[in-house]
This record gives structure tokens, sequence and C-alpha cells, in this order.
């Protein structure tokens, strides 16, 4: 056992007695005394020995454990270490959490994006834990002198009980640390789980609540100075001069200069997503400074040319050839050539059987087009991030979802090679896709490489929502071909958006119709886009489910049963060997949501809607409650059913699905961004629209499938279904169908209140 070097207090005395003559003994306990509480024992190490990248263990038996990945609210700090820690089958209350900073030879995937965190991580986590506990067994076994498959672990101690003998971790971390790293390790069976499935709470929760700095905004160093970027006021445009003597003079303006983020014989990489590579810095001794001087630098910008470039494929995908077109562009006009797309025959992605004979011989042709706005990320920290680029060394310390996607560009921008370059990864107030595209990041580099000083780079919100990385602009069309007793005959779904599509031609409902096509589109745009929290499914679910929903009621079905029915028969007999989802598992989700929610019989006055979709490996339907009151559309009620695998911590998992159904419902309502002559229409939240806490949903139920699956993807698939479940609980409450997003404009034309 450690020894503790702690006075005697209040603790260590058990008992006074008074004794027959008078006398008085005194009664302590040593041990009594000096058992620190879990606590203490955090703060008692003094010497820590490392089994593996994730894992520290110190001489008290107090353990550190590493998350890899950057944090941005899903709760991934506390969850991945909580995979780690039921494997090293040690006591959660003894475990210390600390961020890793980017170090690609020691972590696998630091990435935090397409909901594949957890998912991801799960075996590698695993095996890092399982593999640290195998080490100690063979220390506790070699120390011993005892077969290591006699013994066992729980919270972190070591027992042999044939022998008596016990440890904790710490006694035999610094042997273990000496060991050999096992080839093969066992992992737990799911059914002795003990930390993973239950509920913990955020490791940063008090540091967030008090302020403590944990984001890249808070960074300070001794010297550090502050800059701003100027870009151009309009996508289309680029820099043509600017005159530094109009802000030289100003309080506390060191410098102003012009960047460029590429150099000329880059190839870009899939993230490499900035819509204006040249820009103006300002650098003073203050953040307020830079932006006074920004508001007073004369600039100079024209038009852009039309330019080409190559962009690097992600995820096994081909690389690209990017055109990136001349002009100020205009939402009316944009509208105007997507409703021209939309009657042009389209690319086909998938043909199953031979729709085009079956909507010749159809009775009844049901067709809806529908369009959703291109949205602005709006990520409640500004972005921001702290460079210090001195010689061949980079330091840099900011929010950002994928440091190894922006590494090789950092190292081509700055001339420094990749291992004198450590990007510290700070928690960010956001992210939904936004951060993954971390040029802020290559700014700060070069101006700080610049200016040879630590800085730190802030945007303004109208930066951020004027020179952005936007979902895009879409739009889909269905149309479903029904026989005399309407069956349904065929499907068709022709979807684009500017400047890509958002068509997954291989999801539900393909699989379960024998004549099924659909066809892509898509028009070029100098406008910039990027992931946003569930890319093109956010898009495809609201027209697909609200479609669907349509369809049911042209055909006489409950939309849950029509929905089930599809289903069932892409379960027993699908259609085409492609799809790529598992119909029992979409099955399951509807059922529970149906079953939970009581569908048939909501309560008095309220109009539901309904809505499932598959995304990001996991399934989720939900049921929306709506009332009329006072002349306003309120949202009673969510109900939620999802098939994500094993839950690793319920309570981090609600909150995510709770999170992102009001996000949903937000951007369902109002999310709306335009551009005139290139410019958006709005720049802040003064009239770019939000949801206020009042108009969240009163109440919201989220329920899980109890699976022994690995885990899948959690922090997107909740969002992409709430708009068509909104859309369809909105239509039986108003008798009308919402085509367009966002829905707020329509209903005030219906004199009802937003």
């Amino acid at each position: 056992m450690a020894t503790l070097d702690k006075k005697l207090d209040r603790r260590s005395f058990l008992k006074v007695s008074a004794l027959a003559g008078g006398g008085m003994v005194l009664s302590f306990s040593w041990l009594a005394g000096c058992k620190p509480t879990p606590e203490q024992v955090l703060e008692l190490p003094k010497e820590w020995f490392e089994l593996n990248s994730y894992i520290k263990i110190g001489e008290n038996g107090a353990v550190t454990l590493f998350s890899p990945n950057p944090e941005f609210g899903s709760n991934i700090k506390t969850s991945m270490p909580m995979i780690l820690a039921e494997e090293l089958d040690t006591d959660w209350k003894m475990v210390m959490v600390e961020q890793a900073d980017y170090f690609p030879t020691r972590f696998e995937r630091q990435f935090t994006g397409g909901s594949q965190s957890i998912r991801q991580g799960w075996t590698p986590l695993r095996t890092a834990g399982a593999t640290a506990r195998a080490m100690l067994i063979a220390a506790a076994a070699q120390t011993w002198k005892v077969p290591a498959s006699e013994i066992t672990t729980s919270a972190g101690l070591l027992e042999h009980k044939g022998s008596g003998k016990k440890a904790h971790y710490g006694e035999m971390a610094s042997l273990a640390a000496s060991m050999p790293v096992p080839e093969e390790v066992k992992l737990k069976e799911i059914n002795a789980f003990k930390i993973v499935g239950s509920s913990k709470k955020n490791v940063d929760v008090e540091k967030i609540v008090t302020g403590k700095p944990l984001f890249g905004i808070d960074h300070k160093v001794e010297g550090m100075k502050y800059a701003a970027i100027v870009h151009p006021p309009a996508f289309g445009m680029k820099l043509k001069s600017f005159d530094k003597s109009s802000v030289s003079s100003m309080p506390g303006i060191l410098d102003v200069f012009s960047i460029n983020l590429f150099k000329d014989d880059y190839g870009r990489n899939f993230f490499d997503t900035t819509t204006f590579p040249e820009i103006v810095a300002i650098v003073g001794n203050s953040t307020w400074e830079v932006m006074q001087a920004k508001k007073t630098l004369a600039v100079e910008w024209e038009n852009a040319p039309a330019s080409n470039f190559e962009v690097a494929g992600f995820g096994g995908r081909p690389n690209t050839k990017m055109t990136v077109p001349a002009g100020l562009e205009n939402s009316n006009r944009h509208k105007e050539r997507m409703a021209e797309y939309i009657q042009k025959p389209g690319n086909v992605v998938r043909r199953d059987g031979d729709p085009e004979t079956a909507f010749k011989k159809a009775a009844r042709i049901l067709e809806k087009t529908y369009s959703a706005p291109f949205l602005a990320h709006n990520t409640m920290e500004p972005m921001n991030c702290f460079a210090d680029v001195k010689g061949d060394k980079a330091v840099i310390y900011g929010p950002t979802q994928a440091p190894e996607f922006i590494i090789t560009t950092l190292t081509n921008s700055l001339g420094i090679p990749k291992e004198n370059i450590q990007i510290n990864l700070a928690r960010m107030g956001g992210g939904f896709g936004r951060r993954a595209y971390s040029h802020h990041l290559i700014e700060a580099a070069l101006i700080s490489q610049k200016i040879q000083a630590p800085v730190k780079m802030v945007y303004t919100r109208e930066d951020d929502m004027s020179a952005g990385v936007y979902r895009p602009t879409y739009s889909a069309t269905y149309r479903a071909a029904l026989d005399e007793n309407n069956n349904l005959l065929a499907l068709h779904v022709k979807a684009g958006g500017i400047p890509e599509t958002p068509l997954h031609a291989n999801r539900f409902p393909a699989g379960a119709i024998d004549n099924y096509l659909a066809e892509s589109w898509q028009i070029e745009s100098n406008i910039t886009i990027g992931a946003f929290r569930a890319p093109r499914s956010n898009f495809m679910a609201a027209a697909e489910q609200s479609f669907l929903d349509e369809l049911a009621e042209a055909m006489g079905k409950d939309p849950i049963e029509f929905r089930l029915e599809l289903l069932k028969r892409a379960e027993t007999n699908p259609v085409g060997e492609n799809n790529d989802y598992d119909a029992k598992r979409y099955a399951g989700v509807l059922e529970l949501v149906r079953d939970k929610s009581n569908w048939k019989t909501p309560a008095p006055g309220v109009s539901r809607g309904v809505s499932a979709y598959f995304c990001h490996n996991s399934y989720v339907a939900e049921v929306v409650d709506t009332k009329i009151v006072d002349s306003k559309p309120v949202v009673e009620k969510v109900y939620a059913a999802v098939d994500c695998g094993i839950v690793v911590n319920p309570d981090s998992a609600i909150n995510m699905g709770e999170g992102a159904i009001i996000d949903g419902i937000g951007n369902a309502f109002f999310g709306e961004l335009a551009f005139e002559n290139g410019v958006p229409t709005k720049t802040n939240f003064d009239k770019y629209r939000m949801i206020r806490q009042k108009e969240a949903p009163r109440a919201i139920e989220v329920h899980f499938v109890d699976s022994k699956e690995d885990p899948t993807g959690l922090g997107e698939p909740f969002f992409p279904p709430v708009f068509a479940a909104l859309a369809n609980s909105l239509y039986k409450a108003t008798g009308k169908r919402y085509y367009e997003q966002p829905f707020a404009p329509q209903l005030e034309m219906q004199n009802l209140k937003m």
C-alpha cells in the first residue's frame, strides 16, 4: 500500500470514553483517519505508469484514461473512457479523464464526426482496456508466483483466492508497464458489463458550470497577440487591394497583411473546403482593437474568375474535379434553376424492375416536390484558434473536429514537417460538421508565422455566417404509381441540390418496391457547402417520410402500418442486392414508437405525425404531437425509438437525442439562409431565427431497443426524422401539407402565429 503522509485530524478520533477512575482514553485508528476519499486519491499519485497510449495508473491505484477524440458536446469524453474502464475492470470513482491531443502514432482515428466515434472506437478502446488488465494480471502472477489464469480482477483490485493475496492496480502498475504486450486478449462478455450501460456524469460538467478554461476561445499565453480576418463581402468576389495606412494609426494595431491559405501547387483534401483562400489579417493588442480596425480598413474587391481544382476522395470515394463558377448568385435564381432541373432527366443511380411501364399503366399518379434552403451551422462558440509558429515548430490550440484532415494542409501551407506541428485539442462549443472544415487553424497559423509571435484569431458571428460552410439547398420530387385499387405499382425519386445531390439511392423504400427508379442531379455553385448534422439525410428524410405519409393516406392506410408492410417485404423478399439497411431493425423502432406513444389513441386535441429513418448505422422512429393553442402551433411531446446497438451512457444518449430533436424542430420551423448577389441576407441572430426555449417540446421521451449489437451512431440519427414527423403532425392539425422548409412563413400565411 502507498504510505500516506497525513497528520491526525478529527476523523482520526473515533471515541472518547470515561474510565471509572476519572481518567480518559483517546481511541483512534490510523486506517480510519488516513483512508483517503476517492477525490483525494486522484490527487495523490506521485508517479504514473503508462500501460498503453490510453491508460496511466498511479502507484496508489488512481487511473488516468485518455479520450482520443475531440469533444463538442456529444459527451464522448466521458463515454469513450467508460469503454476503457469497463475492460480495464477499474472503479469509475478512481478514474480521471484527460483529453488527448492529436497524436496519430498513438491513437486511432481522432475524428469526431459522422456519428462514428463510439462505433469505430468500440473495439480499439475495449482492446486497450483489456490489454492493460492482462498486463496487470501478468505482473501480479509474476510477483505472487501463481498462474495468471487464477487471478481475478474487480473494481481496480487484483485477487488470488487460493492464496488470499490481494493488491490494487497501483501496486502492480510499475511492473505491469514493463511486461510484454499480449498479442491476444479476451474481451468481456456483454452481460458482464458494470460500467458500460450505466449513466455517468459528464467528466467536464464542473469545469463547464464554473467557467474553467476548456474552450479554444479561453486560451491565453504571455505575449499573445490578437487577430481578426477580413474576407470578401460576397461569394464570387476576391481581394484586389487594401490600404494598410487606413488603420495603422488606430490604437493597438500592429500589422495588416494578406495571406493565402493554399500554395499554388497544393492538392486539396476532402475537408479543405474554404470559401475565400485569400484574406486580409489585422493584428493588434486586443480583440476589441482589431475588431474596430476591421470596420475601418479600406479594402477593394473584384469579381473572381471561375476556377477548377481536384479534391481527394474521402471514405474510399474517388477524387473529384471541382468547378467553381464565376458570378454573384441569387436565391431566386437558384429556385428557378432547380425547377428547371426537376423537369430534366437526371442521372439514373438505381433502377429496379420496369418503373417506366408501371407508370404508364397507373390508374393514378401521386407527385410531390419538396425543397429546403441553405442553412448556417451557427455554433455557439465563435470560430477561433490559437497558434504559435516559430522557425520550424508550430503549436496549434483550437476547436477542430478533424485534426487528421487538416495536418497535411498545415504542413504544406506552413512549410513545416508534420512531426513538428502539435495540434492540441480544445473542447468545442458546438460543431455540427462546421469544425470538420478547419481552415481557421490554417489562418491563425499563417498569421502567427508572419508575425513570429503567438496569436489568437477570433471570428465575429458575421464572419462565420457570411463566409461559412453551409448546408446545401436541396429539392426532391417523389412520384408514386397506383392501380385502380390503390395498390402501389412503382416509386420514382429524383433529387438534387446546389451544389450537391442529397440522394441515398439504396435506402428505404428501395428494396421494398418491385418497380423503383432513383435519379440525381446537381448544379454548380461558388457558395461553399459542407457537412451539416446528418448530411443529406437531414433533407432526404424530411422529403421521403413526408411523401410516404401522403402516399399512405392516398392508399387508405395507417402511416405506421404502411411503412411496416413495406419493411416486411424488404425483410422477407427484398428487391435488389444493394439495400443498405436491415429491414427488421428498421421495423423494430417503428413498432417500439407505435407502442410507447399509444399511436392510435392520442390525447384529446393532439395531432400527431410519424417518421422513421436509417442513417449513420442507426435506426430512429419519432412521433410528434402538436396542438394549436391560441392560433399558435405548439409541440406538446416527441416520442423517439432508437436502435443504436449497445448504449454506452444512457443519460448522455438521451441528452443527445433531446438536443437533436429540438435542433431539428427549430430548423424545420425557422432555418433559412438566402443570397442576394452573392451576399447572405442574414448574418446574425437578429435575423437568422433560432428556436427559443419556450418553443421546444414540452416533453421528450426516448426509448432504446435492448440490443447486444456493437454501438452505432447516435449524435446525428435523431435529427433527420423529426422534420417529417413535425410536418405530418402539422398537416393533421392544419389540414395543409408542407413541402417547403422552413414551415413558419407558410403557417403565418394561414394566420397562425410563430
